[in-house]
């Protein structure tokens, strides 16, 4: 009798998917990462115009569109790695059910689903790979920290070893200034997490032998001033309460790695020397551009200040008090030479405002950028998700995130598993 060859493939769940940018760019890293089941679904809303426009492109097996919460565990298919930019809320912890079935946060947040799925599988996924703000290193204001500690004792207590890096998609040649958190991490039931355990000093994966430092290289300042290693309470609901409690600051660098609760962090700079892509070189430069695009005289004035630097008197409406306003110059047009600013989910519309993007075209006149441009500075394939409005396809692209490090990274792990 011969035996079956075992299968390569990678099989992956996708959650929170909005209009599947993790699963484009795992697609495009490796031919064995297979998407077995994904789920989106926007809470207080009738239309699931994400959801539709993922069905559009990856059709319905396999795909939930109800909300996580409400998805029993026999739904999920068993897979080998989870994937997904959850949403930032408030991950403390505000009980523990007396059957010991999972952790509830304050607001019911979604970074408790993804806990729920990893305790309730009986075989664990061997890998988690997941994006996030930024902020979330060093939130709540009240306890730096805190949030991300949260985190990472109840993914210890599951059995995994955590790696992070934040990444500045501009800083490594993308068509955007988009910062973000990435992690990934390893069960213990993976050969990735035995090699780990196997190095010298936990800095050697996460600044050279790592697929996120392969993927993403970096370098570290001169004269760094090596954290001490320090340990996270395994009791998460300890962690919630007393994390830094008394710290002014968050003791996470953009750089680290958890091993068994022990935190090994430090700071890197990017270590970049390939080409830098440009707003310029993906705008239509002759395609056709609707005229309600275009910024007309009568508003070029509000636009002017909007964007100017601002020191005046305000009043506040609610208490009616008078207070001093102040905030710097925003570059008015967008400079078509560099990565262009981060797109954000107001970027649709017509209506003045300060942070949608403008640009100044050949023949001297302002304008917005159209759907299509923003989703080719997040590297989505051209026309994504036509068959929205323009401001809910703005929308999206403000939520999504820059492909090409799903990509890289995606790719980097795949060599590895």
């Amino acid at each position: 009798m011969i035996a079956t060859p075992k299968s390569n493939n990678i099989k992956v769940i996708e959650l929170f998917a909005g209009v599947g940018g993790f699963r484009i760019g795992l697609e495009r890293a490796a031919k064995n990462y297979k998407i077995v089941w994904s789920n989106q679904w926007e809470p207080s809303t009738k239309r699931q115009d994400a959801s539709e426009i993922y069905v559009k492109h990856f059709g319905f097996e396999g795909h939930s569109n109800k909300d996580i919460a409400a998805v029993a565990i026999n739904e999920i298919p068993d897979f080998d790695m989870l994937v997904g930019g959850f949403p930032c809320q408030d991950y403390s912890v505000a009980t523990t059910l007396k059957n010991a079935k999972g952790l509830h946060g304050k607001k019911g947040v979604l970074w408790w689903e993804i806990h729920r799925i990893l305790d309730e599988k009986k075989k664990k996924p061997k890998y988690l790979f997941l994006e996030n703000v930024d902020r979330l290193l060093k939130s709540p204001s009240k306890q730096r920290g805190r949030d991300f500690a949260v985190m990472l004792a109840s993914l210890s207590n599951l059995g995994y070893i955590v790696e992070w890096r934040v990444i500045n998609a501009a800083d490594y040649g993308m068509p955007q200034r988009r910062r973000r958190v990435f992690f990934l991490a390893y069960h213990n039931s993976s050969a990735i997490y035995k090699q780990i355990n196997k190095l010298k000093s936990p800095f050697d994966w996460i600044l050279e032998n790592g697929p996120i430092a392969e993927a993403f290289p970096v370098k570290t300042p001169e004269l760094q001033l090596l954290k001490l290693p320090f340990t996270i309470e395994k009791n998460v609901s300890e962690v919630s309460g007393k994390f830094n409690k008394e710290g002014s600051d968050s003791p996470f660098e953009n750089t680290g790695i958890m091993i068994d609760g022990i935190i090994h962090t430090i700071k890197t700079l990017p270590d970049y020397q390939g080409p830098y892509e440009t707003l310029g070189q993906f705008i239509l430069l002759n395609g056709k551009v609707p005229n309600d695009y275009y910024i007309d005289e009568d508003s070029l004035d509000k636009w002017s200040y909007l964007k100017g630097a601002k020191n005046e008197v305000r009043t506040n409406k609610a208490g009616g008090f008078n207070y001093n306003y102040s905030e710097g110059s925003m570059v008015f047009p967008d400079p078509l030479d560099k990565p262009s600013r981060t797109i954000i989910t107001g970027e649709g519309g017509s209506s003045p405002s300060r942070f949608k993007h403008v640009i100044r075209t050949r023949d001297g006149r302002l304008r917005r950028l159209m759907p299509l441009e923003l989703e080719r500075l997040n590297m989505f394939p051209d026309e994504h998700t036509a068959g929205l409005s323009d401001n809910k396809r703005a929308f999206m692209m403000g939520n999504a995130l820059v492909i090409g490090i799903i990509e890289k990274i995606g790719r980097s792990l795949s060599n590895r598993i």
